[in-house]
Order: structure tokens, then sequence, then C-alpha cells
């Protein structure tokens, strides 16, 4: 193999891959390492950052020991990692303790109030809860108030992005479309916040502590020598800005111009559009950074989102895991074959997918529900259930989004791993009332990141041509009229009124926690 390639490592949360992609988008070898986790109190969700660099390490070595590989090929790396996880390094670039993971559920128990004026503003624009949220999430005020003497010798605080391009490189170097998280970002102008900004209040996080932002595209750094040694890669290759996962989805599905929607049927489940405007999706929530240069992707999620699918396989699904293991398909297939024969609606159960709260909507307070049964429904209704309240969620998304950048959404693409499913993606096509298309590839993400490679090396002039090399259609699924009708009326007459009539009853049960 001597065409040129394009090496992607995306660090997700279950699993870490190489992915080496050709100029079409193609993907020519691919190395997948599974991650776990482990908690050292309910709700934690921690591991040492050396396991991810490890992982990454043996990937790239796998990967080069493919018959099909040449290294050689390689014109440039990118890294994609999972948002809002934090690493702490002592100076000389050793970890002091384990990352915190976005999963993780901590919160710290008393926070300083804010100094200034910021406390009245915030009251009088209505979020003060929001921001205290913010503040009571905040990974470096949790580590700075319990582990003092750890904070103490931080040199540097960085995303696992900004770890893993040191780690690769020697640079205290990340993109700005990788810093999602509780930090002091301006979203606005994609920088470091200036010092009298309230965010540097959150944490005793001082500037020289954050890696230097690159926009995507632009040169973090090259293969170090050390670097080399541990993966195999060649030396001096050059390591290219991509962004968080999400957003190198977005990219990777072709989704740029704002009439394009991408929704990404993974852990956390989201619906995203790219914009060239400053676009709060809900008001004082910012849009994220994209991965196309200057330009924001605008989100509504839902946290938990194809989690719960998860969650449903090892509460209720014990017998199609044991099957999958006999007939060697995946407990997800005899899944989706089970409720296949469910009509549109799952004959009236109806599911609200707040397995965990939000910021602002849904509210701290919002919890799941499962409304409508009878006694004819089946383990398999509640699992189409499952798959049709995330679809609802993200319609609802979409509309919020379509209401505040007065731009229509016409067309969808459909990636992470609940978009394998069939089943899935014609009721997304049914509830939004469009087609739904997946993209040629699953590893969105990881093109995404190969994408900004390939433009920030010059083998594209701009991320327009590249997306058109290398992002391709695969199966599209119409809306079927009659299922849209039905799904209809059950969103407007049903899953548009839970929340606020289930929102007292949800305040009630969170004063008695």
């Amino acid at each position: 193999m001597t065409d040129k390639t394009l090496l992607a490592i995306d660090n997700g949360t279950q699993s870490l891959r190489a992915i080496l992609f050709d100029m079409q988008g193609q993907i020519v070898a691919k190395v997948q390492i599974p991650l776990n986790y482990y908690s050292d109190q309910p709700g934690w969700s921690e591991q040492d950052p050396q396991v991810f660099w490890n992982t990454l390490c043996r990937a790239c070595r796998k990967l080069g020991q493919q018959p099909n590989v040449e290294l050689s090929s390689i014109q440039a790396v990118s890294v994609t990692t999972l948002r809002n996880t934090v690493v702490n390094l002592d100076q000389n670039g050793e970890p002091l303790r384990p990352a915190i993971i976005w999963t993780d559920q901590r919160e710290l128990e008393t926070i300083k109030p804010l100094k200034g004026t910021w406390p009245y503003l915030f009251k009088l624009v209505g979020v003060s809860d929001t921001i205290k949220n913010f503040q009571t999430r905040c990974q470096a005020a949790w580590i700075a108030h319990h582990q003092p003497d750890i904070w103490r010798k931080t040199d540097k605080y960085l995303m696992m992005s900004g770890y893993l391009n040191y780690k690769l490189t020697g640079e205290f170097k990340d993109s700005t479309a990788s810093q999602v998280g509780y930090i002091p970002f301006d979203y606005k102008h994609h920088r470091w916040e200036k010092h009298n900004n309230w965010k540097w209040q959150l944490a005793p996080i001082e500037l020289k502590m954050l890696p230097e932002l690159v926009k995507p595209g632009e040169l973090i750094g090259r293969i170090s020598q050390s670097a080399s040694e541990s993966t195999g890669l060649p030396q001096g290759l050059p390591v290219i800005a991509s962004g968080a996962d999400k957003a190198s989805e977005v990219l990777g599905s072709g989704c740029i111009k704002d009439h394009q929607a991408c929704l990404s049927y993974g852990t956390t489940a989201t619906i995203n559009v790219t914009s060239q405007r400053y676009i709060e999706p809900l008001r004082f929530i910012p849009p994220y950074p994209s991965t196309v240069t200057d330009a924001y992707t605008i989100e509504y999620q839902i946290y938990r989102g194809y989690w719960m699918v998860s969650w449903f396989k090892e509460q209720f699904g014990h017998r199609e895991q044991d099957l999958s293991v006999e007939m060697g398909i995946s407990a997800e297939q005899l899944l989706d074959e089970a409720i296949a024969q469910i009509p549109p609606g799952s004959d009236g159960l109806m599911l609200q997918p707040y397995w965990s709260p939000g910021v602002k909507v849904p509210g701290p307070e919002a919890r799941g529900a499962i409304i409508g049964f009878h006694d004819g429904h089946t383990r398999a209704h509640v699992y189409r259930a499952i798959l049709e309240g995330i679809a609802y969620g993200l319609k609802d998304g979409k509309e919020s989004i379509q209401l505040r950048t007065k731009h229509p959404i016409d067309q969808l693409m459909v990636s992470g791993g609940g978009s394998q499913s069939d089943v899935a993606m014609q009721l997304t096509a049914d509830i939004f009332n469009l087609p739904a298309t997946r993209p040629h590839t699953y590893e969105t993400s990881a093109l995404g990141a190969a994408i900004n490679a390939a433009v920030g090396i010059g083998l594209f002039d701009n991320y327009q041509d590249a997306v058109k090399a290398m992002c391709h259609k695969g199966e599209t699924f119409q809306p079927i009229p009659l299922n849209v009708e039905r799904y209809q009326e059950l969103y407007e007459k049903v899953y548009k009124k839970m929340y606020q009539r289930l929102k007292p009853i949800y305040q009630s049960l969170r004063k008695m926690d």
C-alpha cells in the first residue's frame, strides 16, 4: 500500500480506536480496544490517564502489524476524544491523580459565592440555578477543595485531548474545539476567558496551567522520538488539531451547513447543527466550538441517550444476551427483531428519556418516566418506547434549534451506535418526518478528525472540498405517511406535555433525596 493515508485516534467513552483512512474517506485499517473505568464512590467514574496512553500505543502498534498497512503512508495524525474529561499533571508532565471522566456524578457540597456584580446579574436574568449547577459540577473546584495537596502540585490542567496531544508531541497545546467542560473557556471567541470573567472564580485555575489553544486544522506538533518508540509511528509526523468527539462526528457526517442536522445515537444522544454565527440553543447555554474553523456547533442533548439501550439490556435483556452468545450476533439485533412487529407508538407506551437530570431544559430536578402501561405491554414495548422517547427528545431539540436559528432543517444524518439499527432509523425518519440517512461509515468521529488532518496539511483547500471527497451517504430511510401521522399525534398530545405536568412531582422527589 503506497497511497496517502490519514491516521485518526478516536478515544471514545467505551473504546479507543486507531483508524487509517484513505483520501476518499474509506477505512483502510482499524484497531479497536475497549476501555473501562472504576469507581471508589457511588457515582464516581475515573481511570489512570496512563491507561489511555498505553491503550493508544497498543492500538497504533497493532495497526502497524496489519499486513495491508504501511505506516510510511500516513501523512498526518489527529486526535479526537471524549469531552469534559480532565487530567492533572505535575511539573514533569506526570499524572497526579486519576482522570475524572465526563460520566462522573460527583458534586461539590459547598460553593463559594461569586464576587462582584455577577450574582446580581445572574439573578436578574434568571440563570442563578444554571450557574450554581456549573459551580457544583466543576471538577477542578472539587479537587482543589478535597485534595488540596494534589492541586498545589498541579502544573498543567488538561482535557484528555490535551493530555494525549502532549504525550504524542511533547507540546502543551490543544484544539479550541476540544474545550468543552467546566473551565474558563470563551465559547463565543474560542479563547480563554478574560481575567475578570466569573469563570475564573470557580476554581483556582491559572492561565499558565492551561494549554496553548490552536484552531482545528492547525499544527499541534510532531510525533516525538519517545512517542515514536512507544507507538511505532514515524518520528516527525505532523499532529493536527481536531476536536471533541461530538464535534468531530458532525464534520465526519458531512453536516457543515445550517440546514443539515447530525443526530448522534451514542452514549449521549445529540442533535447538532453547524453555524457560522454564535447562537445559543437555550438562553445562556453556549454553542460548542465546531471542528470547522471559526464555526459553532449548536447542540441539544439527551445526556443518557443510547446508554439507555445498554441499561435495558443489562436489566431486562438477559435472554437476548444469552441467545446472542449462542447465535454469534449482538443482543441489540435480537431486540430489534422483537420490536419490529410492534406498531409505531408502542401501543400507547410513552417514555420521557431524562434518566439523568439536565442543566436547564430539562432542569436539575428532571427524571425519567414511562406512562401508558396496559396488560398487553411486554419488555419489547418498553425497548421500542426507549428508542422512540430518545427520538422524540431530539425532535424537541430540532424545533428549539430551528426557533433560534430561523433556518429550517431538511436533512438528517444519523451516526453513532444506534444508527446501526434499521428500526431506530425508520422510527427516526417517521418521528422527524424527514429522510434519515446513515453516513457511509459508522466511524464518523474518526473520519471528522481525518478531515481536519487532511485540510490541515493542505491535501484539500477547504472543508467543503474535503467533505465532498471524503463523506458519502449510506442507506436512506424514508418517512412512512401513516407512521408520521401517528407519531405526530403522540408527540403533540402526550410527549410535549409530559415534562411540565411531571415537573412538580420531580421537584418533590428531589427534595426527598
